[in-house]
């Protein structure tokens, strides 16, 4: 219990700093929005993107499903950027998360740094 308080503490930290961090890097993949803001925003999907034996939450994949809608390139910079190496995310488990959400219209096969989109 105590490792999950320390964690979820880790991320409110975390999304509090990012109006402080500078660009992270592949600025521009997701539109107007800043990749710090969009990676606050998938929040929900931390413990998931970390482990495969946790559930993916409903919120994680209607967040999802939604960056994958509007802006497909983007979340494949949120699961590169520093930021998510920063806060735990593991880039070959956060990219299997489309599927685990079973989300249909996630692009398949698509490369995403060294990783492919199941």
């Amino acid at each position: 219990m105590a490792r999950k308080a320390g964690h979820e503490l880790a991320v409110l930290v975390l999304i509090l700093c990012l109006p402080f961090i500078g660009g992270i890097g592949a600025a521009g993949e997701c539109g107007k929005t800043p990749i710090n803001v969009a990676a606050a925003s998938l929040s929900p999907c931390l413990a998931a993107a970390g482990n495969l034996r946790v559930k993916v939450p409903p919120a994680c994949c209607t967040k999802v499903n939604t960056l994958i809608g509007t802006a497909p390139k983007c979340l494949c910079a949120v699961i590169l950027s520093p930021l998510s190496k920063q806060v735990g995310i593991k880039p070959g488990i956060a990219i299997s998360i489309p599927k685990r959400c079973n989300i249909g219209n996630r692009p398949v096969g698509k490369k995403c740094g060294r990783y492919t989109v199941p």
